[in-house]
């Protein structure tokens, strides 16, 4: 345990150090948003098409892995959106606090770590799990908050996902790198060394951006952030473990990237999402910064717990 949270600490020191960079006014909120920007539309799809290009379709898609991740991801989602609904909260945010509860940071964080703490053959499943969290949940709270606002489903709201998809950088990584690997093109050495290099700054650039967009994160509604990053750091990935062990005969090791990126923090674009639809931003930022610095500790454990799968 102690040996793999020092594994951890160098991942989340980036994170620290983009904070403190943040917080200092060092780097500004300006800043901050040309480096996303920049990891998310270049560094981390040259890493992820390089990745993709290098398998086969058939290493990514494996069907009990599906069925456990989507069974463990929606029963958290249900739960999430009940509790939301208890409490009197209408479809809107019942929407983006189920979105808290299941969509961790598999982007900016779990790429760039669960690759190199569990190794390269980690690439396919997490990136079916990417896949899945952009392509079904991406789409499904986009389809709550519209519908709901419009009374009704239309085919505005569908052009509206499906558009979304198509610009997302990491669908379109993912989908081009499977295609040259599908059609089996070969990769001239100049380009693969210039994803190499370019992909290199995703893991640094990811982290450092992560940590200075904490930054300008409130601690407000702590009690609903706190049961939020509970759902997502706890029952989401427990719920993951069963429907992958008991449920459904996934291998040990993917089942196990499987529930390790189930554990990792609320996702950054679940708060664009909240603050483009104005629904409960504040909520959605309190809920990042509690689960990320929470995810110390608890995405340690869960690395630790699944080291013997």
């Amino acid at each position: 345990m102690w040996d793999i949270f020092l594994q951890t600490v160098p991942f989340f020191a980036l994170i620290g150090l983009g904070y403190g960079a943040g917080r200092t006014g060092f780097f500004t909120p300006e800043a901050t948003a040309y480096l996303t920007k920049f990891v998310f539309y270049f560094a981390l799809s040259a890493m992820l098409f390089r990745f993709s290009a290098n398998l086969s379709l058939a290493e990514i898609i494996d069907w009990p892995f599906i069925f456990a991740y989507l069974w463990g991801t929606l029963t958290i989602y249900l739960v999430a959106t009940g509790v939301a609904l208890l409490r009197n909260r209408g479809v809107e945010e019942a929407a983006v606090e189920a979105q808290c509860a299941v969509i961790g940071n598999v982007g900016f964080l779990g790429i760039p770590m669960l690759v190199l703490l569990l190794g390269e053959n980690a690439i396919g499943p997490i990136m079916l799990v990417l896949a899945i969290d952009l392509i079904v949940f991406g789409s499904l709270i986009v389809i709550l908050i519209t519908g709901s606002r419009d009374g009704r489903m239309s085919f505005g709201v569908l052009r509206t996902v499906g558009l979304g998809l198509l610009k997302n950088p990491m669908i379109v990584a993912i989908s081009l790198g499977l295609i040259v690997s599908g059609l089996s093109l070969p990769i001239p050495a100049p380009v693969n060394q210039f994803l190499a290099i370019l992909g290199a700054a995703a893991t640094p650039g990811a982290l450092f951006a992560i940590g200075a967009s904490l930054a300008t994160k409130s601690a407000e509604r702590v009690f609903v952030a706190g049961w939020l990053s509970f759902a997502k750091l706890v029952l989401h990935p427990a719920a993951v473990a069963f429907a992958a062990l008991i449920m459904f005969p996934v291998d040990g090791y993917a089942a196990g990237v499987m529930i390790a990126a189930a554990a990792l923090p609320v996702a950054g674009n679940v708060y664009i999402l909240a603050q483009h639809y104005g629904v409960a931003p504040h909520r959605v930022s309190a809920s990042i910064l509690i689960s990320t610095v929470a995810s110390v500790l608890t995405v340690s454990v869960a690395i630790a717990l699944i080291q013997g799968l």
